[in-house]
């Protein structure tokens, strides 16, 4: 954000009205708003009520002087952060000395050199505006700002090359967050969509097949009312005496076939409308909204939500048979957490074990892996001291060597090709289990003998 030039006032305190006339036409072109003092009392009242951006103060003046007026200035909570530039025809080290320990910024000699004053105004205005957006961005760099706050104070008495590096250093750190802000952003929303496709894709597999097999059942029950209305309807004209035109009309139809498949049709239905409800409520454990606190939740519903989201992966395929779950639950107690969160963190691991399985099968043929299946196993328990809860996921898998393994949670680290993983599924999970839930996660596994991923979340944790 930049500050408008109309916005700008610039205090300017001489006693001298030929100084004054000066300075006004020196910063004229810029169009800021000049405010003129004569004295230190009236500069200070006006600093007060107008809060100028920069103050021009001279040194020698009637009354209070301008080291006096300075030193009144930065004993002030709402003045002394305004920049001071200090005007002297003083050439002696000890007074400038004094006048930067009171809080000056800088000094400007006189006789004026309007090219200097402009310079130096424009100079101060910009590092004391860029402090102030600096501050206002980002909390994490309030302690550099007032580190370098600090410094610049020091380094007032450089000369003019070491204050342009002061100011560039400053505008790379103010980059740097901004990239850091927009990386962050990109990550979090490449990974929100990367969990988003897998979720939407598995629904619409799981829903289609119900939702066809119920319209197709649906026609028929159509059509075979459509026949027992017309056959009623006959043999209501022809009641009580049925002639052979009824009888007849029910064998061709094959009534009795009709009533004892419309009951089995309403039961397909039935069963496919359970399926689709089950699907739905899954769908809403997995994907549920996290409050600002943690909530009880049985993670084997997390983990029966994300393995149903997940089904149409472990069916058969081309490639090889259906994946083979075996689950393994132990008595959980109900653990306070942010659900949505691990559910993210099951889907993560559960994923990785079917691709892992997935490009194995691409090395042995079917009858093979009919032989020796594929598998995930989910395993839970609690601790032995009753503090944890543990979720164990292993897959008999190809494995990962010891030096993927070390690498396995650090962020942006894939072992898959290009567009098929975006490295951040494992890192993104440490932070949930580590950072979020004050809990474990780890990783063991051997080439050739399948992976085993162990989550450990306190069972009970704090609101």
């Amino acid at each position: 954000m930049t500050t408008s030039s109309d916005s700008v006032r610039i205090l300017l305190v001489d006693d001298n009205p030929t100084n004054l006339k000066v300075l006004s036409e020196a910063v004229r072109d810029e169009h800021w708003t000049t405010l003129v003092a004569t004295d230190g009392e009236s500069a200070i009242e006006q600093t007060e009520y107008a809060r100028p951006d920069l103050i021009l103060l001279d040194v020698m003046m009637p009354g209070i002087d301008g080291f006096e007026t300075c030193r009144r200035l930065k004993m002030k909570d709402e003045t002394q952060a305004i920049p001071v530039i200090f005007m002297t025809a003083l050439s002696d080290v000890v007074d400038k000395v004094k006048g930067l320990e009171l809080g000056a910024v800088d000094y400007i000699t006189k006789p004026f050199q309007q090219e200097e004053v402009l310079a130096r105004v424009k100079l101060h205005l910009k590092l004391y505006h860029l402090t102030q957006r600096l501050a206002e961005q980002n909390a994490l760099l309030n302690q550099k700002i007032v580190e370098q706050a600090t410094t610049e104070a020091q380094l007032q008495q450089l000369n003019q090359e070491l204050e342009v590096r002061v100011e560039q250093r400053t505008q790379e750190l103010s980059d740097f967050l901004h990239q850091l802000q927009q990386a962050q952003l990109q990550l979090v929303q490449s990974e929100k969509m990367s969990t988003l496709g897998q979720l939407v894709a598995g629904v619409a597999h799981e829903i289609n097949n119900p939702v066809g097999f119920i319209n197709g059942n649906l026609k028929c029950i159509q059509e075979y009312t459509h026949d027992l209305l017309n056959h009623l309807h006959l043999y209501r004209q022809k009641y009580p005496n049925p002639d052979p035109e009824i009888e007849e009309h029910a064998e061709e139809m094959d009534l009795e076939f009709v009533l004892e498949d419309l009951p089995k049709l309403a039961a397909s239905m039935q069963a496919g409308t359970d399926r689709i409800r089950n699907i739905s409520t899954s769908l809403r454990t997995f994907s549920r909204s996290d409050t600002s606190s943690k909530i009880a939740f049985n993670l084997h519903e997390g983990l029966d939500s994300t393995l149903l989201i997940l089904r149409h992966r472990l069916k058969a395929n081309e490639m090889r048979p259906e994946i083979e779950i075996i689950k393994d639950y132990g008595k959980l107690p109900l653990v306070n957490c942010y659900p949505g969160q691990l559910n993210q963190v099951f889907m993560n691991i559960l994923s990785n074990a079917i691709d892992a399985l997935d490009e194995s099968s691409h090395m042995r043929s079917f009858v093979e892996i009919e032989a020796n299946p594929n598998q995930i196993m989910i395993r839970t328990e609690v601790s032995a001291d009753n503090q944890m809860v543990k979720i164990h996921i292993e897959d008999n898998g190809p494995g990962i060597s010891s030096e993927v393994k070390e690498k396995i949670f650090e962020h942006l680290f894939t072992t898959k090709a290009v567009g098929c993983g975006t490295g951040l599924g494992l890192s993104i999970s440490r932070q949930i289990v580590v950072e979020k839930h004050g809990g474990h996660i780890s990783c063991d596994s051997q080439p050739g003998k399948g992976t085993e991923f162990t989550i450990e979340i306190p069972a009970l944790l704090s609101e």
